[in-house]
């Protein structure tokens, strides 16, 4: 296999593309409810105000064939958006941050649905360290690297403040982690090889924030 092959066929997906497919996944999982066998391009694009090229281009991501004038079967449709995004193999991940947020996605259920199973949480805090969140054990940060070579960790999940996660995230690589998903509001520098999800829930309110005064100001000037 030539050079040229080789970055071709291990080019990864277009993240834009990835983000919209649990939106299809979501829609063909309403459909199926409600006993409807085939969808069309066009009628997912309908109901998410979205181009029909477009999503006819993001399925095809996942390896699916369309019949024509039909479009996708529903039930092989969800098959092809888990198995393309990873969500039919549970994959076991560590938590760093037992504060509010890490709690509240330690008892998040849609994640495990979805493919990760945050397996066990450590934090720093001696009140919380031996504590169990939603039946998944509080452990001191120390024990981390240990129990993700042990166990094959490859996905952390950090929830720590800003200053310490930096720290933290650089832990888990030296563990073996392959995968970092930082809810922390700062920006990680780690190894190019490591696969790093920024979750920036503070930009996500500006930009409603914004569109709400924006809103608001048209509506006064009119």
């Amino acid at each position: 296999m030539t050079s040229s092959n080789q970055e071709s066929r291990f080019k990864p997906a277009p993240a834009p593309a990835v983000r919209r497919l649990p939106g299809y996944h979501r829609l063909a999982q309403k459909f199926h409810g409600e006993g409807v066998e085939t969808v069309s391009c066009t009628t997912i694009a309908e109901a998410l105000s979205l181009d029909p090229t477009q999503v006819r281009k993001d399925i095809a991501l996942t390896g699916i064939v369309g019949k024509p004038k039909v479009g996708y079967e529903i039930a092989s449709l969800l098959e092809k958006i888990e198995s393309f995004l990873g969500w039919d193999n549970v994959t076991d991940a560590f938590l760093a941050g037992v504060g509010s947020l890490g709690s509240a996605l330690i008892g998040y259920k849609m994640f495990r649905d979805h493919g990760l199973n945050i397996v066990a949480a450590f934090d720093n805090d001696p009140a919380k360290i031996g504590t169990t969140v939603r039946e998944v054990e509080v452990l001191p940060m120390e024990k981390l690297p240990a129990l993700a070579r042990r166990m094959h960790v490859k996905i952390g999940v950090i929830a720590t403040p800003a200053e310490v996660a930096q720290d933290v995230a650089s832990m888990m690589v030296i563990s073996g982690m392959e995968a970092v998903w930082n809810f922390a509001p700062v920006h990680l520098d780690l190894p190019p090889e490591v696969i790093v999800e920024h979750v920036h829930l503070t930009s996500s309110l500006a930009v409603l924030s914004s569109k709400l005064t924006q809103k608001l100001k048209e509506r006064h000037e009119n």
